[in-house]
């Protein structure tokens, strides 16, 4: 047996315990996962406005030429303005068809809606196996009954090896177990009080380290597999079914994040695109470099109208930037289904 993970050579024990949330297992900067994942996507789209609006005041203000001095020699801000224009039409092009990607799903004959159901329902009647009950209809409660059920489970595998001689075997199921239940109630206190579409819902979801613990039930079955009973043994297959029916689970309802997210997307696009259509129009055809001609501040007034004007018509590319970011960290740290774990976790 290798050394990788937490694994050590056989014979000995293993580490079986990891931290409980995504940020704290991450290698990047905890400061910026938090930006790109739990940060308000229009608040981060507004302060990245913010800055660039900075930016171009400070350099504008300090830096020859100045902005009127340009207005009257080049044609270059009503040039900017008009691939602007361009470019927030074709934006909303890409809007259309990301609406497209995600509605395709949705459109389709009988024959494929009836399929559709059939394997939802098929799913739906495991997990009902699971939780001894119908499953929650709504995502947050669902995910949380499963939660709940893996960590009952690994209590009962816990309960029945309690009797066995095996002093190293009971201490690895013991820390095993207790980790599992650490991480599983971090992630349940989480998820209470959250909704679907929120990221605090599917944040906590993805929180919980199921590939880890899967991958660790299977180590100690493994490695243990002479010592068990057939009852701690199938104590055991049921703990690790419990946990491995999580991992289907949470990829579905991270896919209904991502298309509910992008949905959203879709729409603070077109919401932005046409404010940001009617002042980069505005700027083509009716700002010259005598439009303005006092100053606000102690800065001309010429550059406090380029500067958010071009803030205002970048801000569409700013929000789908920040909604990008987040959808692609989380599929990132979330490609594998199963005890397979990439780098953090």
């Amino acid at each position: 047996m290798t050394d990788d993970e937490g694994e050590t050579g056989e014979g000995s024990e293993k580490e079986l315990t990891t931290e409980d949330t995504m940020r704290e297992r991450a290698e990047e900067n905890r400061y910026t996962l938090w930006l790109l994942l739990n940060a308000n996507r229009w608040a981060l789209t507004a302060a990245l406005g913010l800055a660039v609006f900075t930016s171009f005041m400070l350099w504008g203000s300090t830096r020859p030429p100045s902005i009127r001095v340009v207005m009257e020699t080049t044609d270059w801000v009503e040039m900017s303005f008009q691939a602007l224009i361009g470019a927030l039409i074709t934006g909303t092009t890409l809007v259309v068809t990301i609406n497209q990607l995600v509605l395709s799903q949705e459109i389709g004959p009988l024959g494929d809606q009836r399929e559709r159901m059939d394997r939802a329902m098929d799913f739906y009647g495991n997990t009902d196996v699971l939780l001894d009950f119908p499953s929650p209809s709504h995502p947050g409660p669902f995910m949380r009954e499963i939660i709940e059920a893996t960590e009952t489970r690994a209590k009962r595998f816990e309960e029945v090896i309690s009797a066995n001689e095996n002093e190293e075997l009971r201490s690895q199921v013991r820390e095993y177990v207790e980790d599992l239940s650490e991480n599983a109630q971090k992630a349940i206190d989480g998820i209470d009080g959250t909704e679907f579409g929120d990221y605090d819902m599917i944040g906590h979801v993805l929180n919980y380290n199921y590939n880890r613990k899967l991958y660790d039930l299977r180590w100690l079955l493994l490695e243990y597999e002479d010592e068990l009973s057939e009852e701690e043994r199938e104590a055991g297959k049921e703990a690790l079914t419990a946990i491995a029916m999580y991992g289907p689970a949470r990829e579905y309802v991270k896919t209904l994040y991502f298309q509910w997210s992008l949905v959203k997307l879709s729409q603070g696009i077109l919401y932005l695109a046409i404010p940001a259509l009617a002042v980069s129009g505005a700027m083509v055809m009716l700002v010259d470099a005598n439009t303005f001609t006092d100053s606000i501040l102690g800065v001309d007034t010429l550059l406090w109208v380029v500067s958010g004007a071009y803030t205002v018509a970048i801000l569409p590319f700013l929000l789908f930037a920040t909604y990008i970011l987040r959808l692609a960290t989380i599929a990132k740290r979330t490609l594998t289904v199963g005890p397979l774990v990439l780098r953090g976790g």
